[in-house]
Parts: C-alpha cells; sequence; structure tokens
C-alpha cells in the first residue's frame, strides 16, 4: 500500500455490519485491513471486496486475545482509523438470574476486547499525529432507555464502552486523535436477526462518518445517525 494511503482496522469484519464498513471504508480509498477470529473467515471476506477493485487485507485478530492484538498491529506501518466493531449478546438472559461466566464473556468481547485494541493503536496514532477510532455501540447502552432487564451484560457492556469512548477522549486530547462512539441501529445481521429495520448499508454509515472525520470534529461523544445520542 503507498505510504501516504490511510489506514484503518476493523475487528469482527468477516460478516454483517463489520464486513460493510470494511467495504465503505474501502469505496473511499482508504486501504482496509479487515479481521476476524478465524484468518480464513476474514480473508474470504476481503477477497470478496477486493473482487470489486478495493483496497483490502485481512490477518487474524481476536479481540480476547491480546496476542494477537499485538501481532495484528505490529504487521502494520501506520494506522489512522480503528473501528472496534467485534461484538457479541448474552440474548435471553435477564439481570437477576444471569450467571457470572456469561457477564464475563460479553464484558470480554465489548469492553475489555475494544479496550486492547484502542490501547495498541494509539501509541501509533500518536506517533503520527493522526487517528481516528469508532466504538460500535448501541441505544441499549443508553441510562435514558434502560427501563428492560434484558440482555442486560450487552447493555452495561455497551455503556462502559461509551465511558471508556469519554476517557480514551480525554486522554488523547491534543494528539489529533477523535475517539468516538455511536449506535449504528437495529441491523439485519447474525446479531440483530432478520426482524431488524436497518439495512447494514445503512447501519455502516455513522460508523464510517465517524472513522472519517475532518480535523477538529467532534470526540468523546455517542452518536445515533450524525446527531449526538443520549449517555
Amino acid at each position: 500500500m503507498p505510504d501516504q494511503q490511510r489506514v484503518a482496522l476493523v475487528t469482527g469484519a468477516n460478516r454483517g455490519l463489520g464486513r460493510e464498513i470494511a467495504r465503505q471504508l474501502a469505496a473511499r480509498r482508504i486501504h482496509v485491513v479487515l479481521t476476524a477470529r478465524n484468518h480464513a473467515a476474514a480473508e474470504e471476506a476481503a477477497a470478496e471486496i477486493r473482487g470489486d477493485g478495493l483496497a483490502v487485507s485481512s490477518t487474524r485478530l481476536d479481540v480476547t486475545d491480546p496476542g494477537s492484538i499485538t501481532a495484528a498491529i505490529a504487521e502494520l506501518r501506520r494506522l489512522d482509523i480503528l473501528v472496534n466493531n467485534a461484538g457479541v449478546t448474552d440474548g435471553d438472559h435477564r439481570a437477576a438470574t444471569i450467571p457470572a461466566s456469561e457477564v464475563r464473556r460479553v464484558l470480554e468481547v465489548n469492553l475489555l476486547g475494544a479496550w486492547r485494541c484502542a490501547s495498541a493503536a494509539i501509541p501509533l496514532m500518536r506517533d503520527q499525529r493522526y487517528g481516528r477510532i469508532v466504538n460500535v455501540s448501541s441505544r441499549l447502552a443508553s441510562l435514558s432507555t434502560m427501563t428492560s432487564g434484558t440482555e442486560p451484560a450487552y447493555r452495561v457492556s455497551k455503556a462502559a464502552l461509551n465511558a471508556l469512548t469519554r476517557v480514551l477522549a480525554a486522554d488523547v486530547a491534543g494528539a489529533g486523535v477523535l475517539v468516538n462512539s455511536c449506535s449504528p441501529g437495529w441491523v439485519r445481521t447474525e446479531l440483530g436477526g432478520p426482524n431488524a429495520p436497518t439495512t447494514v448499508e445503512e447501519g455502516a454509515a455513522t460508523p464510517v462518518w465517524l472513522a472519517t472525520l475532518p480535523d477538529g470534529g467532534p470526540t468523546g461523544q455517542f452518536f445515533a445517525g450524525h446527531t449526538p445520542a443520549p449517555w
């Protein structure tokens, strides 16, 4: 890839929303490193996107495996954009009865995985005085609408991801790095299910917008569409 070309890394990008985010970023002439826990799955998705003449490569990255994160980042000469898209849900569990092991599983991916990736990416971004970090969150994380006991680990993990967005943005203030979180909406993916009203193309639009913000753009905020959403 040309040294001046922007480079983006997208986690959980072998299918659904992550793959569409990767495709839309690549369509903007950004070189996208598409990642997944299984390298073969990541490469299959990357090959499909390359079939459209877009610049995409692939590598293995499991957000629960610090070694795989270190290895994936070490392959890169530069990293301009990180999209923390990888996520899991606890489905039909209820807050009062969910096993602690299930809570840990969800937090490990949705919160700690994103935190590990950001921590690995930020040194490169600081060095080049440019970076965009997008944490894919959810409206279910909004404290103003948290009136249901369903999907408790998912809700809490995404609320914590929003808090991480705030503290990371404060930590890198003045370094040219913008950190934001967003809700893509209820998207028709394997996670969202077939009844979701939002297409993957529509759901990817906000993460892609935040990933390509101009200098001086917003940071430390939570968005739904282009509009700040309540924490």
